[in-house]
């Protein structure tokens, strides 16, 4: 056992901060004095509010967003998220307002022609409807009353009609008599596809085979049990033993008008997109309709463009390997923006914008120069470019396209992050963050010069804290790679003191870390304010690095990541007198649990190191978590592959577990089925019959994703579960 002798002050400190302390304004950012009261808390997690899905009115006079913010329960001591409309006048100037406040919240917002209404969805009896209210006065109106909900509301260009989404399950097609025979494409049930059905027999588990059958198929029916034959079975919470499909319907605008079902027709396929032509008369959705080969297996999705008025159908773009999607239809009506990807590289394909001429169906490729994926694409009103934003060293900047020649530019910096945006004749209002603030809403002109925030969601509180500012380096490694790297400083550092440091590992593997990343802001900001450095490095495999960084962990998941995040410590280490050596802490969730496994199984100079969500067994992941395929795509093959076997077996951490020494906190979700909760309980049973310092923290009904979206109670104890773990081994007196 390993002896750590360390001051008690830092304990005492985090002792009192998590009693509780009134803020104090302070604006100093290194101190010679620490002023605990303005320290970024734990219970800031529910003041940050995010803002997303702007769209500014058509007339270009205002804009509506979306705010999340976290609100208390008021039958418990618990909370819960509630998104609100919230609008901006364009012309007067005046601070953006509230605009609904219901307490079944509002979302996704879309503007009507007039600009004088607003569709937008809110739940009711436990699924989405969607509503219409005027932005002028008075209360919002139900439009729809779909028995399988409605979303994704799209105005038609004269404002007559409203597009909208909604979700079937396989079983609730199976019910109607024009899909009861089931789909075209294979079930993938063995020895009996296709199944056939006949709802005229009678169920009895005594009776012949087929009513046999009957009676199996009412069970299944009642999930009782799941019955699984595809190979996409599962969700993030739960098992998706039966596929859901997305239809979309149009509604006239008229109070008394119903749908009329647009895509139904086609039984077993799902739509996504949902654009119209300028003249009104079509719809573009991106779909696949290929009925040979069961849908979880084909990837590749093409455009269609659909009557408005009786659904007939016909393939308007496609290309061999590759998945279009996100349709968006320029305002002159002459092109189809949309979103590419090369399948034939999944993890690694860098999407393109893809653009295709109306009147000449020809289609062309933007982007593949700036070697970024790129996303979130929308036209200028002009129909001249193409806005678009992409992941790019630590940052996520906006680019602008010009049709006319495939040419782009760089509109904001890498420093910060777009997170959402929109585009009138004159402005461009979008959402930003950077390492001050997570999200507020800024104006700008349309080429994203004299941008000046508008909104304050999120600034006067941050004002009252004393925020760390990352600080970026790059070193390049022995075989030719630039790693760039940021570090921060403890709030409240004092120059000449040394401090424990957290390494921060990001997951994906694919993600990427950077100031305009606004996921991690509290996290950091928090270990920050317990007195660690922070070091958050992005390794090769990270994307917003181009193609070949991101392809350089291609069958290397473990050594050469690992080096490259060891690497920016050392180079943290060396640059930074006040790290402590002696006290160095590492931490990662997903792709991030992985390596801080496979790290300290080879390196042992970590005191206390907190691993989450992780996948640590390969052959195990395949049949445990969804995300699955990163086996084959990034290892080029399967556990019982002979060409990859030995090399998937090594990247493992789980075969390593037994050179683990550091102290090991283990943190899952019990309902996380994108990695799978037994990939961590096979790490604690292992490292407790290793008899070394482990301890495993298993969130009830929690998912992958519940640092961002879980349990506000269950997301501050995941913070503080890994800062007092850490401190067991960076500032006590005791023997461990």
């Amino acid at each position: 056992m390993k002896l750590y002798l360390r001051n008690t002050a830092g304990l005492l400190l985090f002792l009192i901060l998590l009693n509780g302390c009134s803020a104090t304004a302070t604006t100093a950012y290194a101190q010679t004095e620490a002023d605990e009261t303005s320290f970024v808390r734990t219970t800031d997690l529910i003041n940050i509010n995010q803002l997303s899905q702007v769209a500014i009115s058509p007339n270009g006079s205002k804009a509506v967003y979306v705010v999340q913010a976290t609100e208390k329960n008021k039958e418990d001591d618990g909370y819960r998220y509630v998104n609100q409309l919230w609008m901006v006048n364009l012309e007067s100037g005046e601070a953006p307002y509230q605009l609904t406040r219901h307490e079944s919240g509002a979302s996704q917002p879309a503007w009507h022609p007039d600009s004088e209404h607003i569709a937008f969805t809110r739940r009711v009896d436990g699924s989405n409807q969607i509503f219409v209210l005027n932005t002028t006065g008075g209360e919002a109106r139900q439009f729809t009353h779909h028995a399988n909900g409605a979303s994704s509301p799209v105005w038609s260009p004269d404002g007559n009609r409203l597009l909208f989404s909604s979700s079937y399950t396989h079983s609730d097609l199976l019910k109607k008599d024009a899909f009861s025979a089931g789909p075209e494409w294979p079930h993938e049930k063995p020895g009996i596809d296709p199944l056939p059905r006949n709802h005229d027999i009678t169920p009895d588990p005594d009776g012949t085979i087929e009513q046999v059958r009957a009676w199996l198929a009412q069970n299944e029916n009642e999930r009782n049990p799941s019955v699984l034959n595809r190979i996409d079975f599962q969700g993030e919470f739960n098992l998706n033993a039966e596929r859901s499909y997305t239809h979309w319907y149009v509604q006239e605008s008229g109070a008394d008008a119903g749908p009329n079902a647009i895509t139904l027709h086609t039984g077993f396929y799902s739509f996504a997109g949902g654009a119209w032509l300028q003249d009104g008369s079509g719809i573009i959705f991106s779909t696949n309709m290929d009925n040979s080969i069961h849908p979880d297996r084909m990837p590749e999705q093409a455009l269609y463009l659909f009557d408005a008025t009786n659904g007939s159908y016909g393939k308007l773009a496609s290309r061999d390997h590759y998945m279009y999607t996100s349709p968006v239809v320029s305002p002159n009506g002459r092109y189809v923006a949309f979103r590419a990807f090369d399948i034939r590289e999944r993890g690694y394909n860098q999407a393109e914008i893809g653009l295709l001429n109306l009147q000449t169906g020809d289609v062309q490729h933007f982007g593949n120069n700036l070697d970024r994926s790129l996303g979130n694409t929308k036209w200028s009103t002009n129909s001249r470019y193409i806005y678009a934003t992409a992941p790019k060293n630590g940052g996520f900047p906006l680019f602008r396209f010009d049709v006319r020649n495939g040419s782009y530019e760089r509109l904001t910096g890498h420093d910060t992050g777009i997170r959402d945006f929109a585009i009138s004749r004159n402005s461009l209002l979008f959402v930003k963050t950077d390492f001050r603030n997570p999200f507020e809403l800024y104006r700008a002109r349309t080429d994203a010069s004299r941008a000046e925030r508008i909104s304050d969601h999120n600034h006067s509180w941050i004002g009252e804290r004393t925020v760390s500012e990352p600080l970026k380096r790059t070193y390049t490694t022995d075989d030719g790679f630039e790693i760039e790297y940021w570090v921060m400083k403890p709030a409240g550092f004092v120059e000449g003191q040394s401090y424990p440091t957290l390494l921060q590992i990001h997951g994906g593997p694919s993600a990427m870390w950077g100031t305009g990343e606004a996921s991690m802001w509290h996290e950091f900001q928090l270990f920050a304010a317990q007195g660690f450095g922070v070091v958050f490095p992005n390794p090769r495999g990270s994307g917003g690095y181009g193609y070949d960084f991101q392809s350089a962990n291609r069958s290397d998941w473990g050594t050469s990541p690992m080096n490259d995040v060891l690497g920016a410590l050392d180079a943290a280490i060396a640059e930074f007198s006040w790290i402590d050596e002696d006290r160095l802490t590492i931490t990662g969730g997903s792709y991030g649990g992985y390596l801080v496994a496979f790290t300290i199984a080879k390196d042992h100079r970590f005191v206390a190191a907190a691993a989450q969500r992780g996948v640590y067994d390969l052959a195990t992941f395949l049949g445990e978590g969804n995300a699955y395929r990163l086996v084959n795509d990034q290892f080029g093959g399967y556990p019982w592959d002979e060409e990859v076997r030995d090399n998937i077996i090594f990247n493992s951490p789980f075969t390593h577990v037994h050179r683990i020494e550091t102290p090991l906190l283990i943190l899952h979700g019990s309902n996380d089925l994108r990695t799978g909760v037994s990939q961590s309980e096979m790490m604690y049973r292992a490292l407790k019959l290793l008899e070394r310092d482990v301890e495993y923290i298993r969130y009830p009904g929690a998912g992958h994703d519940l640092s961002r979206t879980g349990d506000v109670h269950q997301r501050k104890d995941r913070l503080l579960r890994m800062i007092e773990f850490m401190k067991r081994y960076t500032e006590t007196d005791s023997a461990q």
